[in-house]
């Protein structure tokens, strides 16, 4: 076959190509940059002979990457088919001639070009290469000869594990929170720094930053964990009931036994209660699913998008990482639609269509994944921009991914919090058929319980056949936490007027969230006082995300530094104050501004010692750059 065309594909570290005639429409849209490939002039050693030079054709952008290819000569029928599973992830090559592969996902191969060992260093990334068909070979190491290991070599490296986990970055998480804990641990050891201790206001984590637990919660918990204080203790009579209901659902009457799957179907029930009385719509239990977190449900939602076709989700920007990560782990692709800035964080029809043709030109959009109250931009939508949203859904054909874990977490003054369960009802026909999972927490709104992973999803609409394969799933990862299902039950049957508890329960509950209100709003007003800053009002959920316009000379320093202008400021700010936020550049932001994410959990005294040192810092930072 004459060499025509030579497509490559960047996934991760690792590049891969193929001869083809003309590459396949759907995996040149992939190119995250145009790449120019070159034959070399004389011939490769082994069984490879040069072809001719190649240009590929099909992208838009004008940055380059020169790589050299070398075609095949070799038989591929004689080619080692496991070695060609493990290097080759798109064998879609068009006129090619054909081998099969053992491997249902992988039924075609083809004559690949491949790439040497001298001419991939130019790459600048460990890129994982093939001088001779069955030889792979890693840039700067030696070579696996067949199926055997080198020595001292490892069944897993860089070089072969899977790319969309090498793609997958979670800012929360990131270098910044590597760092804090380093000083944390410097600080420990007697380090002497201009300050005493990080403030880590880069994630929710309530209780980290000092709420207290509340009592009706975590007294169910400790009769749940030790059935003996249902005996012996002087908890309140409701919470004795409350554990001994729940203990006769588990399997030995032990919260240490398995539960179903999809969770204990009694709080499965509860749940289906709550949700009706909230919305006024019937809720079935059976679409009702326990799972560690709203994270994890999201997740095995999400999973059910990956497949051959290359698949589009529209997610807002600025965004909560959970999802660019989640959709970079299942290998689909990012629409990301703009929220509005200037009109408090809210969607726009009109940047919802932009954002979908553009994602149309390059996948198949099904989804599109809405956060309300918002991470990180702290607005509440209006019903009118809800129900926008769903009459978009629906003309689209797309399954909605209604992120609602902050729905009890709402303070400005006209905000009120509307389920996407209950907008798409009321807007009747033919809207209410529309598909959809909505996600909850135990980790936010007035409960805190992070760590101990609690949370459901309502599955509305879905097709009997993805919802019995979903179930499927989650049956192979056996059941979420059973204490964290305890916490959901104690949310949904919370203590009503004339129990025990119900005083202190609505105490501690009113205080947490008024709290959170003052400290909103402090966090709100105090930015807005800084120069350089904006910062929307912080209707609902844990998190401000103000604007910073930074000096063109720390833009410099920054470039310097080779780091994104809000990384640095934020780098600088945890190195000098112990402050540790998140840079916008992890949440996405438009283009040419630059934000940050702070939480506004830290308690009251210390978020005001927070605000006062940010300030000054800001001032200082300001007055180096000008």
């Amino acid at each position: 076959m004459p060499l025509t065309k030579f497509h490559v594909e960047l996934t991760g570290r690792i590049l891969r190509g193929y001869t083809a005639n003309t590459p396949p429409e759907n995996n040149s849209k992939l190119l995250p940059q145009n790449i120019s490939t070159r034959a070399p002039t004389s011939e490769a050693s082994g069984s490879c002979k040069i072809g001719k030079a190649i240009n590929n054709e099909h992208s838009s952008t004008n940055s380059h990457l020169d790589v050299r290819a070398d075609r095949v000569e070799k038989d591929p029928e004689m080619v080692n088919q496991k070695t060609w599973q493990s290097n080759i992830r798109y064998v879609h090559a068009v006129g090619a001639r054909p081998i099969s592969f053992v491997r249902p996902i992988m039924q075609f191969g083809y004559e690949v070009e491949l790439l040497s060992k001298k001419t991939s260093t130019c790459l600048l990334q460990n890129i994982r290469t093939l001088a001779h068909p069955c030889k792979p070979i890693r840039c700067g190491g030696s070579s696996n000869e067949g199926s055997g290991r080198s020595s001292g070599g490892k069944a897993l490296t860089m070089d072969n594990i899977n790319p969309n986990i090498v793609a997958l970055q979670y800012a929360v998480r990131g270098p910044l929170v590597i760092r804090a804990a380093e000083i944390e641990q410097e600080l420990l050891k007697g380090a002497q720094k201009p300050f005493k201790t990080v403030i880590r206001a880069n994630i929710g984590d309530a209780h980290a930053m000092g709420q207290k637990p509340v009592t009706f919660i975590r007294q169910v918990l400790a009769c749940m964990v030790s059935p003996s204080l249902i005996q012996c203790s002087n908890f309140p009579e409701d919470v004795k009931a409350r554990a001994s209901d729940l203990l006769q659902n588990c399997g030995g009457k032990s919260a240490g036994a398995y539960t179903a799957s999809y969770g204990i179907d009694l709080i499965r029930k509860n749940i289906a209660a709550y949700i009706a009385k909230r919305d006024g719509y019937p809720s079935k239990w059976e679409n009702i699913c326990l799972c560690g977190g709203a994270s994890s449900g999201i997740r095995s939602v999400m999973q059910l998008f990956s497949n051959s076709e290359k698949t589009g989700v529209m997610i807002p920007i600025p965004q909560y990482p959970l999802y660019s990560a989640t959709i970079a782990e299942y290998g689909l692709e990012a629409v990301r639609y703009y929220l509005n800035e200037q009109h408090t964080w809210a969607l726009e029809l009109n940047e919802l269509q932009r954002s979908y043709d553009e994602g149309s030109s390059k996948c198949k959009v099904r989804a599109i994944v809405v956060i309300n109250p918002g991470n990180p931009t702290g607005q509440v939508l209006s019903l009118d921009n809800i129900e926008t949203i769903v009459k978009f859904a629906h003309e689209k054909g797309l399954f909605i991914l209604a992120d609602e874990v902050y729905q009890h977490n709402v303070y400005a003054k006209g905000c009120q919090f509307h389920s996407f369960k209950k907008v798409i009802n009321d807007l009747g026909d033919p809207y209410n058929k529309l598909e959809m999972a909505s996600f909850m927490s135990a980790s936010k709104c007035y409960m805190g319980e992070c760590g101990i992973r609690g949370g459901w999803m309502e599955l509305t609409n879905m097709d009997p056949g993805v919802q019995a394969n979903l179930y499927k799933a989650l049956s192979a990862r056996l059941c979420p936490s059973s204490l964290g299902q305890v916490v959901m039950d104690c949310v949904v049957r919370h203590p009503v007027s004339g129990d025990p508890s119900y005083e202190l329960f609505e105490k501690e509950r009113l205080h947490i969230l008024e709290s959170l209100a003052q400290r909103a709003k402090m966090v709100y007003e105090t930015f807005n006082k800084m120069e350089g800053f904006t910062c929307n009002i912080v209707q609902g959920a844990m998190y401000a995300f103000p604007q910073i316009k930074l000096p063109p000379k720390a833009i410099e320093a920054a470039e310097q530094k080779k780091q994104k202008p809000d990384v640095y400021y934020a780098f600088r700010l945890l190195e000098e104050t112990g402050i540790c936020i998140i840079p916008g550049t992890g949440f996405g932001q438009k283009p040419g501004t630059w934000h940050f994410r702070t939480t506004i959990l830290p308690q009251p005294d210390l978020l005001k010692l927070m605000l006062d040192t940010f300030q000054s810092f800001h001032i200082k930072f300001t007055k180096e750059y000008s």
